[in-house]
Parts: C-alpha cells; sequence; structure tokens
C-alpha cells in the first residue's frame, strides 16, 4: 500500500520546498505542481518525494487522524 503524507510548506525556493509534520521536516519535489502554485503555508500531499496535490488545512488534519487510528489499531511497533 502505498500512502501520501499531509505536509505544511515552510518554505519555497524554485521546485523545491522544505516541508513538515509532527515535527518531522523533509525537502519535497515541486516538479509535479507546475500548473499550480506552492506558497510558504499551504499543505500538500508528498508521495515517494513529490509533492502530488494541494489539500486544505482541515484535509490534512483529517488524513493524519485516520493515520493515528491506523497505527494505534496496529498496536506496537505495527504488529
Amino acid at each position: 500500500m502505498c500512502l501520501g503524507i499531509p505536509m505544511q510548506v515552510d518554505e519555497v525556493n524554485g521546485f523545491v520546498a522544505r516541508c513538515s509534520a509532527k515535527g518531522v521536516e523533509r525537502e519535497v519535489n515541486l516538479f509535479l505542481m507546475q500548473g499550480e502554485p506552492v506558497d510558504v503555508g499551504d499543505y500538500v500531499m508528498v508521495h515517494v518525494g513529490y509533492a502530488i496535490q494541494k489539500m486544505t488545512e482541515q484535509e490534512a488534519r483529517s488524513a493524519w487522524e485516520l493515520y493515528d487510528e491506523m497505527l494505534a489499531a496496529a498496536g506496537p511497533a505495527g504488529g
């Protein structure tokens, strides 16, 4: 299964953004978002290092709530 991770854009430098979520920071490639401007403060869905779509803050929060529920149901160490 592949998951997209919601992240907030902290900095944009050309086609690279510095994004964060839950205390984790990553550089994210914006190449696939060329047709849609991405600004600091926006939320994006990140898959294998690429932003694949913009999302609202509420959509990002809902996704994280669902991921947290899945992790809690899986128990310690996912198993």
